[in-house]
């Protein structure tokens, strides 16, 4: 939801379904988590943000303004989000990157979802705000932490109550917390994630994400021309389309669906009444429609062994533990009798983590700036076809329905 518009568009949405027990799953409005990111940088670098800072609030207060004509009703909630804000700010900046990166960065769900509650009273819709930190319970793997389900089931209370007491529950996606309080992140784009997992805990009968595309398409609009929609795909498919980073779905968002056999549907809230996407056990149609996927700022590094040993199991557990340590997700691999090459996001700060740790007992070398094209189920050629004259081909891999290709303009 990038503007007022928009929030009045999800608002009618929810009314037009409002017969069925709703969970709301909100993210952050517009580009509130990259501002959000660039405060947090500035920051833990002991740089002045107050600009940054400024923006965001103005940009939510005006959004109340816009919504409440002028007014500051729906202002309560929104201050009380953003003086804890402040507060957080304030705070010592003593953790490490990524807890501090998760202290700050679930502020652009709380306050969407904050602006999001008021407007739903304005309208006099039953519903009930609930902080997903006091329902989420994770592990301390910051940035990308990891769900106790167990945990998180027996803290659901609040949330039935509100559902049974006839309320709309709106809740912010992407966000979670440890057992003692430390908040948490489950991944960029970890809304739809949210959805999936409010779903298991429920036993929902299905889960809609609602995007500014017609449905789950056949690749980027905004990279191809003549893009298709996917009528129907299988779980499998989607979590390999996932995987390999279409934008539309977390990748996490679908195993807790598939676990319970619970649909999601993927519509348009430009067209509500368009028929969208769904996702499904049946893998019948998997095959009909090529996928094309690109996954820009991307880093392929290469390690191998100083004495050019090769590079054997022992070396590849250490090589992996020490991603797994810094957090990094491995997109990309592949591996030679000396050498093991792999790909993944480009994160200025974990690449440094990365190479100081590597670069003692191995040989590293990398190329940043590339991106990684996946073609899935397109004819042998096609994948080729899709390289530019002015494009090097880094590192190729090929399967039976898969063609990966990492990409560096020349």
């Amino acid at each position: 939801m990038k503007d007022a518009a928009a929030v009045r568009n999800m608002t009618e949405i929810v009314c037009a379904h409002a017969n069925n027990s709703l969970v709301v799953v909100v993210s952050a409005m517009g580009k509130t988590t990259n501002a959000i990111e660039r405060i947090h940088n500035l920051r833990f670098e002991g740089k002045s943000y107050e600009t940054e800072l400024q923006e965001l609030i103005n940009f939510h207060q005006n959004m109340v303004k816009q919504l409440f004509d002028g007014s500051s009703i729906g202002d309560h909630l929104l201050q009380q989000q953003i003086e804890a804000f402040k507060d957080q700010l304030t705070t010592s900046c003593a953790n490490t990157f990524d807890q501090e990166y998760d202290s700050l960065i679930g502020y652009g769900e709380l306050f969407s979802t904050a602006i999001v509650e008021a407007y739903f009273n304005h309208r006099q819709i039953p519903s009930a705000w609930l902080d997903a930190r006091d329902i989420i319970v994770t592990d301390r793997r910051f940035r990308d932490a990891r769900v106790d389900w167990e945990m998180s089931a027996k803290r659901m209370h609040s949330l039935r109550n509100a559902l049974a007491a006839g309320n709309i529950c709106v809740i912010q996606g992407f966000i979670g917390s440890t057992t003692d309080g430390q908040s948490t992140s489950l991944g960029r784009e970890g809304s739809d994630f949210t959805a999936s997992i409010m779903a298991y805990l429920l036993d929902a009968d299905a889960v809609t994400i609602w995007k500014d595309v017609p449905g789950m398409l056949n690749a980027d609009p905004k990279k191809f021309n003549d893009t298709i929609k996917l009528d129907r795909i299988s779980f499998k498919e989607a979590i390999e389309l996932a995987y390999y980073g279409a934008s539309v779905i977390h990748p996490k968002t679908i195993k807790p669906l598939q676990n319970k056999g619970i649909p999601l549907y993927i519509k348009s809230f430009i067209d509500p009444n368009a028929s969208g996407s769904v996702i499904q056990e049946s893998t019948e149609f998997d095959h009909l429609v090529p996928c094309f996927i690109v996954k820009e700022n991307q880093v392929l590094l290469s390690i191998s062994t100083r004495d050019f040993s090769f590079i054997v199991e022992d070396n590849l557990k250490e090589i992996f533990e020490t991603f797994s340590q810094l957090g990094i997700r491995i997109h990309l691999m592949e591996n030679s009798a000396i050498s093991f090459s792999v790909v993944f996001d480009d994160d200025s700060f974990k690449k440094v983590e990365l190479m100081r740790a590597l670069n003692e007992k191995y040989v590293v070398k990398f190329n940043d700036n590339v991106h990684l094209l996946t073609v899935r189920h397109g004819r042998e050629t096609t994948a080729d076809k899709l390289v530019s004259n002015s494009e090097e081909i880094l590192l190729e891999e090929r399967t039976r329905n898969t063609v990966r290709m990492v990409l560096k303009k020349s």
